[in-house]
């Protein structure tokens, strides 16, 4: 190839991709539409990832589809622009979760980031009394919403007034798993995972297996692993949500059409 042949070619290369940046950066002077899937990193909540996304993208109409939190990971789906018309059906959808539940202890969250209430000895488990435990917890059944649960009362949410000491009464909620495994019996520790219905609380789920046990229970760690047809695979992370170009950030999120596929609409 001769030198001219040579500096032609770097020349057209170079034309193309200063189209390719002026288009991109032409892309973010237009609201995006569509849905981000975020694998959001424990200790922080999820309005935290909201506030990152409204900033390395420069808007502000983002919600989020269903509170992950502090000490849960995991898929967190986030709507944006005309998407987030489109939330309120995204948050209807059935969510899986892995989980590890503590026995013995029981807290006032009832996971690990309350205060001990009450310490009880584990009795010795054999597989047989962990999945009749389980078992109780499977198809429909009633479910009381926790204290630092989002639910309103008098228009102030439960967690609100957990936080003044309050404990007030609460409708128990129809609710269901579809399926769930036990991964691993480790005593104190049990591993699960559960498929389970909207309004579904995880952290009451091991509440009350610990409570069926006859030792009590809270849950030490949580990742949401699906929402819908939403996988956690392939969400973008937190770092990366922080350290990637904008344009970058843009390239993972479905657009409209491409969610309503996804969901089989």
């Amino acid at each position: 190839m001769s030198n001219w042949l040579r500096s032609r070619k770097r020349e057209l290369i170079a034309r193309r991709s200063a189209r390719s940046t002026s288009a991109l950066a032409m892309s973010l002077t237009a609201t995006p539409d569509g849905v981000l899937l975020v694998d959001k990193a424990a200790g922080m909540t999820s309005h935290d990832v909201v506030a990152i996304v409204r900033r390395r993208l420069q808007m502000k109409k983002v919600g989020h589809c269903g509170t992950l939190d502090p000490i849960a990971t995991g898929l967190l789906l986030l709507t944006l622009g005309r998407g987030t018309k489109i939330q309120d059906l995204l948050m209807s959808e059935d969510k899986e979760y892995a989980g590890t539940m503590v026995l013995g202890i029981s807290t006032d969250t009832q996971d690990r980031a309350g205060v001990t209430l009450e310490e009880r000895p584990v009795p010795p488990l054999d597989d047989a009394t962990v999945r009749a435990a389980f078992e109780k917890y499977f198809g429909d059944f009633y479910q009381m919403p926790p204290m630092v649960s989002a639910i309103k009362q008098g228009g102030v949410p439960l967690y609100k007034l957990a936080r003044q000491g309050k404990v007030v009464e609460r409708e128990p909620r129809l609710v269901h798993v579809y399926r769930y495994s036990i991964e691993r019996i480790a005593s104190p520790e049990i591993d699960f995972s559960v498929v389970c219905s909207k309004g579904f609380y995880v952290r009451t789920y091991a509440h009350d297996i610990g409570e069926t046990l006859g030792c009590g229970a809270h849950l030490k760690d949580l990742r949401r692993v699906k929402s819908g047809r939403f996988s956690v695979e392939g969400a973008i992370t937190v770092d990366e949500l922080k350290t990637s170009e904008p344009v970058d950030i843009l390239g993972r999120i479905l657009t409209l059409p491409e969610v309503s596929r996804m969901r089989g609409a």
